[in-house]
């Protein structure tokens, strides 16, 4: 992440101009890793955000809601004690462009005294740390505690001494000319410019730098004096201009093709530019971010329960074939019945050669347990077959149910594969909630789940033509489309023995043409299986003409009096 010393200094510049003398009035702690300021200052409400998350550290404002625990961490607990009605006297960030903003807080202590308190924000990494200190610079508490028995150089306990963090790189603002850089450059024997100078200097990321060289067409491993001079130009006029209208954030795109951030000459747009490109920048990351590991965690639970179903269903099969052979042991028992008085009485004999009457009295043999006798055999062949008749009835609907289930489960993890936000993956877990199938596991392993919504997510609407055309986003909002809200003469389309939305054309007039409902059907394929299949075969028919079976799983539904159009996936709205 480029959230760099250079971005940290900027930040804090933005924050002294908006909330230095800000009284703070609230204080929550969303999560292990945030503290979020309540701030009033200036006639206005602020919100300051501090994460000491490794991969998304950060300060900034936000305008963006976190929910707040119903009980207060203790560290919540604490800053509340210290720091409610306190007033924010200055920020600062580190003069050698470390990642540390200090914020000085003043006012009156349980005693009424006049008291300075201050708030250390470290954003290393995963040694970043919220650090409260008194006036003498004594840690009263954090949100982390580290000690010299983890191999630290510094205690972050109460009552030690506070001991800002060090490290052994040199600060840009000492290098006064570009003759000076190209000399440490030369000394060093340095080839490759971005790890020359995120190593030697404090306060830089790869983003930032490559960004410059990029801005200034120089070769980050063949460079010549002039370039140096460009390139410390440029980064003297940012550093200078740190507290300007003069530099921004810009978006950036790393050599994976991920999206980052870099400061840049470039004019801003407000006074918190900076502040709420941040605040933007980490909320949809973090929503991605959150997206993704629900929808995982669930996709992961359904796939372990569609392999047992699927494991369920092998065992069904094997029992069919077992079945399958019942007659044959009828036969046999048959035919062991009927030929005793030819059959030596003795118990040693491990099968018998008969002629079958059945079969033009071809002779067969029938294998026996010499364990017992010859009639007990044939008892044991007639039990064996009835008990295989009996289970073929079960094991039959048995098979049909499990069928059933796959299918279903199919359909959910369609559902979550091609889901596009948090809302539409807790559609979907609330519809496996109250299936049968899921409930154990859900309460036993899936933790994910805390925002639920019983309104739920809106069917996607699109306009071909002018037509509405409705598609629903999960099993229960196909029923409800299909069964609930169309109407008997609305046109509702689905993928032909493919997983798939259900789509619904709104109110088509009796003449309506061909070319809408290929556009439609189109639409089908596109919200299925089989998206990127093409002829992929799509049926289509009156509502009225699609039923759904009592006790049917949802989304599942027969019809008839249908027609089938192949179409390629797309949208055409």
């Amino acid at each position: 992440m480029a959230f760099d010393g250079i971005t940290t200094k900027s930040i804090s510049y933005e924050l002294q101009h908006s909330i230095l003398g800000g009284k703070i009035n609230k204080i929550f702690e969303p999560n292990k890793n945030e503290v979020i300021f309540g701030i009033y200052a200036n006639g206005k409400n602020y919100v300051l955000n501090m994460c000491i998350d490794s991969n998304l550290y950060r300060i900034h404002l936000t305008t963006n809601s976190k929910p707040n625990p119903l009980n207060a961490p203790n560290f919540c607990m604490l800053l509340r004690k210290h720091l409610l009605g306190y007033k924010i006297k200055s920020i600062s960030s580190d003069d050698n462009l470390e990642r540390i903003v200090k914020i000085e807080l003043e006012g009156y202590n349980e005693l009424s005294d006049l008291t300075t308190k201050y708030l250390i924000v470290e954003l290393m990494g995963k040694h970043s740390n919220i650090i409260l200190l008194n006036d003498k610079q004594f840690i009263i508490d954090s949100l982390r505690h580290l000690d010299t028995s983890s191999n630290s150089y510094r205690d972050i306990l109460p009552a030690h001494e506070y001991v800002a963090p060090t490290n052994n790189k040199h600060n840009f603002y000492n290098v006064h000319s570009s003759e000076n850089l190209y000399n440490l450059i030369i000394e060093n024997k340095a080839t490759n410019l971005t790890n020359f100078l995120v190593g030697y200097f404090t306060g830089f990321s790869k983003p930032f730098v490559k960004n410059i060289l990029k801005d200034l067409n120089i070769n980050n491993n063949e460079f010549s004096k002039e370039d140096i001079a460009s390139l410390y130009d440029y980064i003297s006029k940012i550093l200078n201009n740190l507290d300007s209208n003069e530099i921004s954030l810009i978006n950036y795109s790393n050599e994976k093709g991920k999206s980052d951030y870099v400061i840049d000459l470039i004019s801003k747009k407000s006074d918190l530019d900076i502040n709420f490109f941040i605040d933007d920048f980490y909320y949809n990351k973090e929503t991605n971010n959150n997206f993704l590991s629900y929808r995982n965690n669930l996709l992961k639970l359904i796939s372990h329960i569609l392999k047992k179903y699927s494991l369920r269903l092998t065992s069904i099969n094997n029992k069919l074939n077992e079945c399958a052979n019942k007659d044959q042991y009828k036969l046999y028992g048959e035919l062991i019945t009927a030929n005793l008085y030819k059959i030596s009485k003795n118990y040693n004999l491990d099968k018998v050669e008969l002629e079958n009457y059945y079969d033009n009295n071809s002779p067969i043999t029938i294998p026996l347990d010499s364990t017992i006798s010859v009639a007990n055999n044939a008892k044991k062949y007639f039990k064996k077959y009835n008990k295989l008749k009996n289970a073929l009835e079960i094991v039959t609907l048995q098979k049909k149910e499990t069928e059933e289930e796959l299918q279903y489960i199919e359909s959910i993890i369609y559902e979550l594969e091609y889901a596009k936000d948090i809302q539409e993956v807790n559609d979907v877990y609330n519809e496996i909630s109250e299936n049968p199938i899921f409930k154990d596991y859900i309460q036993t392993n899936n933790k994910t789940n805390n925002k639920k919504d019983s309104n739920g997510s809106m069917p996607r609407e699109y306009h071909i033509d002018g037509y509405t055309v409705l598609v629903g986003k999960n099993n229960k909002q196909n029923d409800y489309l299909t069964t609930k809200l169309a109407s008997k003469n609305d046109i509702w389309f689905h993928t032909k023995d493919i997983h798939g939305s259900h789509v619904i054309l709104k109110d088509p007039s009796p003449n309506v043409s061909n070319d809408v409902l290929i556009k439609c059907a189109k639409l089908a394929a596109y919200y299925s299986k089989a998206r990127l299949s093409t002829n992929v075969p799509v049926d289509y028919c009156y509502v009225k003409y699609v039923k759904k079976p009592n006790g049917s799983k949802p989304g599942m539904v027969i019809y008839s009096n249908n027609k089938t159009l192949y179409v390629n996936p797309s949208i055409d709205d």
